[in-house]
């Protein structure tokens, strides 16, 4: 601990897939994709189209001294002040004979330090988002959707 400042915490965190399309499937990204844009998956899932899938891994909060947050660790992806969790789909989550190539961002946006803290005092809380599985068109999800149910304790 540097200057005063609190030691990182770990959260753990979960997302909920909302019912994806059948027969795709889903995988948490770990790390950096690489030059051939591939990258370590975690939690890889298949869709049966009827429930929900649920990813469940730990990020590394930081707290600033002006009371901002920062998420790190491999899970996290993008800048500092905008980061996000990258859910990919069919191809990109080793399903390599699905039509499908795509990534979906989780914003981690919306997650206070009062809500780490609060994770952090309940034992065996979990901070949980709800996105939606599959688009208006029957497609799988990609980009960054609205939140089905933003992040809260659970």
């Amino acid at each position: 601990m540097s200057g005063g400042r609190p030691p990182d915490i770990e959260l753990p965190m979960r997302i909920v897939l909302r019912r994806p399309p059948a027969g795709v499937r889903f995988a948490l990204q770990h790390g950096a994709a690489g030059a051939n844009g591939n990258s370590a998956l975690v939690g890889a899932l298949d869709a049966d189209g009827h429930g929900d899938l649920v990813f469940e891994f730990t990020v590394r909060a930081r707290f600033g001294d002006d009371g901002s947050i920062r998420f790190l660790g491999p899970f996290t992806q993008g800048p500092p002040n905008a980061r996000f969790v990258y859910i990919t789909v069919g191809t990109r989550a080793g399903q390599l004979d699905s039509c499908w190539d795509r990534r979906a961002k989780v914003p981690l946006a919306g997650i206070s330090a009062a809500m780490a803290r609060a994770t952090q005092a309940a034992q065996a809380a979990v901070l949980e988002a709800t996105v939606e599985g599959t688009l208006p068109d029957g497609s799988p999800t990609c980009a960054t959707r609205p939140f089905v149910e933003a992040w809260h304790l659970s």
